[in-house]
């Protein structure tokens, strides 16, 4: 059975356990639907047998997807008999190199591989360049992404975000670097943080981030301290007044509510109205 290409049902394809990276219904996926559409499937896609029957792909989910999508029912597919560890390797190592990859795929993709790598228990021997001191085996993952083992390890702890906060680095609402730090907090801290955050409606800054890793490494860390440290001015929130959306929205026209720029732009000119000194015309008549 080994690399032998066979046209395989695609409800015989079953998804890679734990499977890092998404499969989104975009227009990449639309783009490459209509390439299979018009020139098939160019690349088989791997699979390896399942115990209980069918075949758990290891690379090309996606193209599974715009098969799909174009309601194919088969396709190409290298059946090849591999070990637990060998296939979430493989899996990862095929999905890195992903245009758009976000953060939290990434965590858990880097994951997978070190824990497998580990599990293999090989030793780390010589690779393409001059290493100064000890190779780790984040080094050797790092070295094939193109960056440091310290930034695979920090990547990593991503995972120990609780799914809010994730979903909010892969939002870009959090940055990653106060994200790490609040990675060492414990679920329930991270719980308490989430709800500071709602209330104050910010995130915290990496010095922020750092003190509060800190207050939970001296076991001092609780719901009194967050709120403490979140309520404290940032350097770029100086002179800034946060409104929350439902204490003013039924002041607001409802042509009005739907947009956080909307919305200011409301207020602003409200203020300037009644303002003799102002430029009325400085704010563009959107009404």
């Amino acid at each position: 059975m080994t690399n032998k290409i066979q046209e395989i049902p695609l409800k015989e394809l079953h998804e890679f356990r734990n499977h890092p990276f998404q499969v989104k219904d975009d227009e990449e996926l639309r783009e490459l639907a209509q390439s299979i559409r018009d020139n098939g499937v160019l690349a088989p896609v791997l699979a390896r047998p399942r115990p209980d029957g069918g075949y758990e792909l290891v690379s090309g989910h996606r193209r599974k997807a715009a098969c799909e999508l174009i309601g194919l029912d088969t396709m190409p597919v290298i059946i090849r008999e591999l070990e637990d560890n060998e296939a979430v390797i493989i899996m990862v190592d095929s999905n890195k190199q992903r245009e758009h990859l976000l953060p939290s795929e990434k965590a858990f993709a880097y994951k997978m591989k070190l824990d497998a790598i580990k599990r293999q228990g090989k030793r780390i021997t010589e690779i393409s360049r001059q290493v100064v001191g000890k190779i780790e085996r984040a080094d050797l993952i790092g070295y094939e992404s193109e960056e440091s083992g310290r930034q695979v390890q920090r990547t990593i702890r991503l995972t120990k975000l609780i799914p809010q906060l994730l979903l909010m680095v892969d939002n870009k609402e959090m940055s990653f670097n106060p994200a790490v730090e609040i990675s060492h907090l414990s679920k329930e801290q991270q719980e308490m943080l989430l709800e500071g955050m709602r209330i104050y409606q910010c995130t915290p800054s990496l010095s922020q981030s750092v003190r509060l890793k800190q207050l939970k490494k001296e076991g001092d860390l609780n719901m009194e301290l967050i709120l403490s440290i979140l309520a404290e001015e940032k350097a770029n929130q100086k002179d800034k007044i946060t409104l929350m959306v439902n204490e003013i929205k039924e002041y607001l026209p409802s042509r009005y509510r739907g947009s956080k720029a909307r919305i200011k732009e409301y207020i602003l000119r409200l203020l300037m109205n009644n303002n003799p000194k102002s430029d009325q015309n400085s704010l563009p008549n959107n009404q």
